[in-house]
């Protein structure tokens, strides 16, 4: 198995796209609109499948806000610098909601950001050659 994409339903598309591309350096792969259906596709990404996992924008006509749930916890993106990526971030106008340091009960230095509809990404300090396959 292989995991494609994860699907986040978003209130304002183009704001959510703007957020993934602008503040987090994702590229828009691709759009997907189907008014029958009323409703718009985007995915967001580093990379392609199957190459990479994909981050698919939903949003639904007329749809502006969703109620997130408990259920939900966040994504999870690796940068070099954690420190530097909450930087970056704050300079694009993100919101960083936890600043960067080592988690708790351990030494990996994390920290977390705040998408427009709310949906949060964890930010993992990993160190180039961490992965073999990876771009960082």
């Amino acid at each position: 198995m292989l995991l494609l994409h994860t699907m986040l339903r978003v209130g304002n598309l183009q704001r959510s796209i703007d957020f993934y591309t602008k503040v987090l350096g994702m590229k828009l792969l691709r759009t997907n609109d189907n008014p029958e259906y009323k409703y718009t596709l985007a995915f967001v990404g580093y990379g392609t499948n199957p190459d990479h996992a994909e981050l698919e924008l939903t949003y639904n006509y007329g749809v502006d806000s969703y109620d997130q749930g408990t259920a939900y916890g966040h994504i999870a993106l690796a940068v070099e610098d954690v420190h530097q990526a909450c930087a970056d971030v704050k300079l694009q106008g993100g919101n960083v909601t936890r600043e960067a340091g080592p988690v708790k009960g351990g030494t990996t230095n994390i920290a977390f950001v705040q998408d427009p509809d709310g949906y949060k990404i964890e930010l993992i300090e990993r160190k180039p050659g961490h992965w073999p396959n990876a771009k960082l």
